[in-house]
């Protein structure tokens, strides 16, 4: 049995190293610039006023003297909610506030980002195909921190939505960019454990964002809570956007084997180049790929733009920054890098598809243990994400990895701006769910529905895709064979003539001699 080959990626060299350091490090503050708005959002709601309000529990009273009140139970009642006291008879126990939920918020982490994140990642996409790419991530880099930094000045509800714009726009550079950069560095064969390692900036930058949100706001400088979490998180991205600018090379772009024989085809015009790209999307297991990759990104944005209501709403006196500060970062740090390095192993062995069965079989296994999060109580709830985290996040480099190899190199970076444009407009846009099912039932019905559920259903999924992309792959091979056929004819017809050429020169040479 081959070996499992963990550290091949150094074969890419200590520069290649080096750009995929800082490539996560763009990662790690795309991500915590987009997830602190949803750690700090009940303070902020409190302070702005937007969303819901509800009977919160005050944390800063004992489950001894809370007794067996429970403040989430209180709805639509605020006299009640205020006047409700311990076993003391005297502590008022829960406030009637902002809960930092609701229909604004939704919409805050949701179309107001979203669209406008999913729309701009084409057209920078395309962009990156053309032209230098590490120049447009610096400059979208330097404008996403600007956007962040920004946020801890806003005093209004509109603010924050101008500002979750141009978050979107400029954030929505980031992986078409650096996956198609990391594509030119490191070879086919190490190429998912180097997307993989990329991908570990999800989890750090949401680790972050729960400390940066718990620790800082609970910190108050200077009086200002929540506002010193953006601007803490802000300024890191103008010193890297300026390391990266000087002293990041612009990679060579390589072909995939069997493109140098229709190279001619990929050096067409931008309309033939966005049409180019979105042809790949009209075979069936790419379409399959995008809708479970869709139904498990919905998830995940669920349960990461939800996940701190969820605790301030059952259980107000756990801090989740104890516990999400280092959960998502050592459970789906390891389960993203070891996905891209088991789909590429099993690759070598069993060929692409088996890239899919390891989409499947980490699915259904995360599954029950998101279950178990909202099931049982602390600690156990947060213990439970461990597994789901090392599981569940082996999708993220495979897809990746999957889809950067069934397209042309020549429009890859354009072909991730629609897979990604796909996947997030679709998945998240589905927090817009949580609101009404909250309301008829609770948020934890909610998020049993779309999270774990999410899970189960996206494996179906991939399921299907398995099928219909073995049929895909053979197409492919056969179409590579045809090509290469049809270089060596072409090839063999050119060094017939160039002969024939030189027999003619020579005899001619021969003739005027004479």
């Amino acid at each position: 049995m081959p070996q499992v080959r963990l550290f091949s990626i150094h074969k890419a060299g200590i520069y290649a190293l080096y750009v995929l350091l800082l490539l996560l490090l763009a990662y790690l503050l795309n991500q915590l610039d987009r997830y602190c708005l949803a750690i700090c959002t009940q303070p902020m709601a409190q302070e702005i006023e937007y969303g819901d309000q509800s009977c919160l529990a005050l944390k800063n009273v004992s489950k001894d003297i809370r007794g067996d009140v429970d403040c989430p139970k209180i709805k639509n009642d605020p006299d009640s909610c205020d006047e409700q006291t311990g076993t003391d008879n005297e502590t008022i126990v829960c406030d009637y506030n902002y809960n930092g939920n609701g229909f604004q918020y939704q919409l805050l982490v949701g179309p107001i980002f979203i669209v406008i994140y999913t729309f701009s990642g084409i057209p920078l996409g395309y962009a990156a195909d053309l032209t230098n790419r590490k120049n447009l991530l610096a400059f979208c880099l330097i404008m996403w921190s600007a956007m962040t930094l920004l946020t801890g000045f806003a005093t209004e509800y509109w603010h924050l939505a101008v500002l979750r714009f141009g978050l979107g726009i400029f954030e929505a550079g980031c992986t078409p960019f650096a996956s198609s950069i990391i594509a030119d560095y490191f070879s086919e064969d190490i190429r998912g454990s180097a997307l993989g390692i990329y991908n570990m900036g999800i989890y750090i930058g949401y680790s972050l964002s729960y400390a940066f949100g718990n620790f800082i706001t609970d910190a108050n400088i200077n009086g200002q809570g929540w506002r010193w979490t953006f601007f803490i998180s802000g300024i890191p991205g103008f010193a890297l956007g300026a390391l990266i600018l000087f002293t990041m090379r612009e990679p060579e772009r390589t072909l995939n084997r069997g493109e140098q024989a229709q190279k001619s085809k990929y050096e067409a015009t931008a309309l033939q180049r966005l049409t180019l790209a979105a042809k790949q999307f009209l075979s069936p297991s790419l379409l399959l790929i995008c809708i479970a990759g869709s139904i498990r990104n919905g998830a995940g944005y669920v349960w990461g733009f939800n996940t701190q209501n969820y605790f301030n709403l059952y259980y107000p006196n756990e801090n989740t920054g104890l516990w999400f500060s280092w959960i998502p970062l050592v459970g789906g740090s390891i389960g993203v890098v070891f996905g891209g390095v088991i789909s590429d192993n099993v690759v070598r062995t069993r060929g692409p598809v088996a890239r899919i069965w390891v989409l499947i079989f980490s699915l259904l296994l995360a599954a029950p243990f998101a279950a178990g999060t909202l099931f049982l109580p602390p600690p156990w709830a947060f213990v439970s994400q461990i597994p789901c985290y090392l599981f569940g996040e082996m999708w993220v480099g495979v897809t990746l990895a999957v889809v950067v190899e069934l397209v042309p190199s020549a429009v890859r970076a354009t072909a991730v701006a629609f897979y990604l444009f796909i996947i997030t407009n679709i998945g998240g846009n589905m927090n817009l769910l949580v609101s009404p099912i909250e309301k008829a039932s609770s948020l934890k019905t909610a998020l049993y529905l779309l999270y774990p559920g999410c899970y189960v259903l996206g494996a179906a999924v991939f399921l299907l895709s398995l099928f219909v992309i073995k049929r895909d792959i053979k197409k492919v091979k056969n179409r590579e064979l045809t090509d290469e056929s049809r270089q060596g004819l072409l090839a063999s017809d050119n060094q017939e003539g160039e002969e024939d050429a030189i027999n003619y020169g020579s005899t001619k040479r021969e003739g005027e001699i004479s």
